[in-house]
Order: structure tokens, then sequence, then C-alpha cells
């Protein structure tokens, strides 16, 4: 009997130690999908090229080369622009009470900067400021799929369409519409319509 409880015992023992062998050699992947954001500094969106005095155009934001041509980031913006309604008055990118965000106008910039600024600080005449309600990454991450509406982003880069929406080619065949500043909306001039 002492010998079966020792046999039993060392198989015990070898049994524990392959387990630990193999419970030590599993490494699970670690992936950071929203690292936080370092402080951002408030800036004023540029609208045009036309700087008082000598004043020269601000560098890019850091921001943009993490956000503007990153898939993740750009479905992450997808995802959020249904989520948030943005759909309620964006109307999947085609116009409808908010303006349309797949043609070349922009009222107030195309670039990642500018959008996100729009975002972040509202526009007159019915886009409301989100700065303190939505967080600052989901802010850029939308900024990004907006951008991306346009075919302004890699191919690879731009999320395709989903199936009940396949009104227009996705954004990864969407040509290429560089946006073109058109100015103030007439509303914002002081004029009536």
């Amino acid at each position: 009997m002492c010998s079966r409880f020792r046999n039993g015992s060392k198989r015990a023992v070898m049994l524990l130690s392959v387990s630990t062998l193999f419970v030590s050699a599993c490494h699970r992947e670690q992936r950071s999908f929203s690292t936080p954001m370092p402080a951002a500094q408030q800036t004023n969106v540029i609208v045009s090229e036309l700087l008082p005095g000598n004043a020269k155009r601000p560098p890019p934001d850091p921001h943009r080369k993490e956000f503007e041509n990153n898939a993740y980031h750009i479905a992450e913006g997808k995802r959020l622009f249904d989520e948030f309604n943005c759909t309620g008055c964006h109307s999947h990118g085609g116009g409808g009470m908010g303006p349309a965000l797949m043609d070349d106008q922009w009222s107030y910039g195309g670039e990642l900067e500018q959008i996100y600024m729009s975002i972040s600080q509202g526009r007159p005449n019915g886009m409301p400021a989100f700065g303190l309600k939505i967080p600052e990454q989901e802010r850029w991450e939308l900024a990004a799929y907006v951008r991306s509406m346009t075919g302004n982003v890699p191919k690879a880069a731009a999320p395709s369409r989903d199936d009940h929406m396949q009104t227009k080619p996705t954004e990864a065949r969407t040509p290429r519409q560089p946006p073109i500043p058109s100015g103030p909306p007439p509303a914002s001039l002081g004029t009536s319509p």
C-alpha cells in the first residue's frame, strides 16, 4: 500500500509540475486599444488661410498621425457615428438637417483637426458642442471617420459601408475629393435668406 501511495504522490507531483509549467508558459497578448490621451490644448479651428499680420499656420496636431489613417480608429468612429445618432442630422453622411459629409464643400475645413474642432466646439446654426460630453479619443475617432467619408484616407484603412447602406461606393472605393473651403454659411454672416 505504501508503494502505491508513493507512486500516486509521484504522479500527483509530476502532474502538478507539468501543469505549473504549462500555466507559466502561457502568455496572453496585451493590447492597449484605448491609450490615455495627453491633455489637449483647446485651439480655434482655422477656417481660411488668411491670418492677421505675419502669423504662421500652427503645426498639425500630433494626434493626427495616430488617428488619420488607422483602420481601427476609423472603424470605431463609424460605430460611434451610429451610436451617437450623428445620422439623425447628417443622414449617414449624405446630408439632411446637417450638412453633407461626403462632398468636397466644407465650411469649417475638412482637415482632421478642423473636423475634430467642429465636433468639440460646435458650429453656428445647429451643430452642438460635444467637447464636454464625448471623451477626447472618441472625438478624434469620429473626426477620422467623417474624414474617411470623402475618400481622403488610404483604401486599406477606410471602412466599408453596411450592406443596408449600399447607395454609393464604399469609403474604400470613393474617389479622392480634397475639401474646398467654401466660406462660412450665409446665416452666420448676419444676412437673412
